[in-house]
């Protein structure tokens, strides 16, 4: 058995985005500093581009391998209609070539200028991606003939289901953006670590896996196990409620019992205002195989963990913060004895943990794990019993074994002031 162990949002146009995504305006630019985004086509996972990052007008736009190059970066600003998307390297903006409503113009770098030829509506598509919608042509941003090659020209056509048609919109610098037909609103800040339970909006049955790519928004409903994952079982075999591809994110859910195997995370990942109601076998585990992976838990709460929350499988990084557990075993481990063992590492910073708990984190430090510890409160340990940081000799096979508990500035990264008891 393997030991496993909001921001302020604003809507508009039907997408909600973080606070640190486009000011709403209604006829200009925003005056602070938006997110930026890559936009990355759902039918050939590549980027829209200006080729060979040139700044002439009328250049027409493409799709690449997806890298961080500034002529792949782009800012979404509100303008009246929708949203202007212009392009870091030069400034300009994407629009329609000679503002034609023809289906195959061509999509071009220009000079920014206001008008509906380069305003662009976002529609909320499948599997989390966006339909980006000119506002003068009523007609999508598309890949030409579907084409997966890089280096297709990009142009308007006809708004349908085709995956060339339909794009994700991946963060540079912040918050994924999470656009909705119909969007649910959500709350302006995360619930505080000793505030109230949240109040599901209501209630959806899952009797198997949700996949995740780019952004799932709950609206705060309360998901639960039913049918195949409604067996209440503690099984590690079986399937997840939510699995997340890399680059994905969870927000504003509540997952009831049953619960099956929490959510899975198969590289870096998002679980923002996420609340367990009542773990199943654990909370999340997070998988992937990248050493350069995050795994980023942002507000929410958990309880009744029998025995581990958050389980690191993979390698990479897990952040917990703003959180809250009670009537845990483990609030992190790194895997004890999986097959294939990482150096892996867990900061933890403004939880909050009622007993009954045993322990916060546990790591392998034959391994290189290492945990972070910054403003943790424990409620309710007259005794200090619960264990802020547990080190392991981990294995590949059998049973770890318990080395030390406590501070070392190695393993175990915390001072006293670091805790508070209450």
């Amino acid at each position: 058995m393997h030991s496993k162990t909001m921001r302020a949002s604003v809507l508009l146009g039907g997408m909600l985005l973080a606070a640190s995504a486009p000011a709403v305006t209604t006829s200009a630019l925003a005056a602070s500093v938006p997110v930026t985004y890559q936009l990355v086509n759902a039918g050939s996972g590549l980027c829209l581009s200006v080729p060979a990052s040139a700044t002439a007008d009328g250049v027409q736009l493409t799709q690449q391998a997806c890298s961080a190059a500034a002529n792949q970066t782009w800012t979404l600003a509100s303008v009246s209609g929708g949203y202007r998307l212009s392009v870091a390297h030069s400034g300009k903006c994407a629009g329609i070539k000679d503002k034609s409503t023809s289906a195959g113009k061509a999509v071009q770098q220009q000079s920014c200028a206001a008008g509906p030829f380069q305003t662009w509506r976002l529609k909320a598509a499948a599997g989390g991606t966006q339909q980006l919608i000119d506002a003068g042509s009523a007609k999508c941003l598309n890949v030409k003939s579907s084409s997966k090659a890089a280096g297709a020209p990009i142009q308007q056509n006809s708004c349908d289901t085709v995956t060339s048609k339909r794009w994700t919109l991946r963060a540079t610098g912040g918050a994924t953006p999470s656009p909705s037909a119909t969007p649910t609103p959500t709350p302006t800040t995360a619930p505080s670590p000793s505030g109230a339970w949240p109040t599901p909006t209501g209630k959806e049955p899952v009797t198997a896996t949700i996949t995740v790519t780019g952004v799932r928004d709950g609206g705060m409903k309360r998901f639960y196990g039913s049918g195949a994952l409604g067996t209440g079982s503690q099984s590690e075999g079986q399937p997840p409620m939510f699995k997340l591809a890399d680059g994905a994110t969870l927000q504003n859910v509540v997952i009831g019992a049953p619960a099956a195997d929490g959510v899975h995370c198969m590289g870096t990942c998002t679980l923002k205002n996420v609340w367990w109601e009542d773990v199943g076998e654990d909370a999340a585990t997070f998988k992937g195989t990248s050493a350069t992976q995050t795994m980023t838990i942002d507000g929410g709460g958990a309880r009744s963990a029998s025995d581990k929350t958050f389980q690191h499988n993979g390698p990479g990084k897990m952040v917990i913060k703003n959180f809250r557990a009670q009537n845990i075993g483990k609030l992190y481990r790194s895997c004890g004895n999986c097959s294939k063992q990482y150096a892996r590492h867990v900061v933890i910073s403004n939880v909050t943990i009622t007993t009954p708990a045993k322990v916060i984190a546990g790591v392998n430090a034959n391994y290189g794990d290492t945990a972070t510890f910054s403003g943790i409160t424990i409620v309710n340990d007259p005794g200090r019993k619960v264990v802020i940081c547990a080190r392991f000799k981990g294995v590949t096979s059998g049973e770890p074994t318990q080395t030390g508990t406590g501070p070392d500035s190695t393993h175990c990264r915390y001072t006293a002031s670091d805790i508070t008891y209450k």
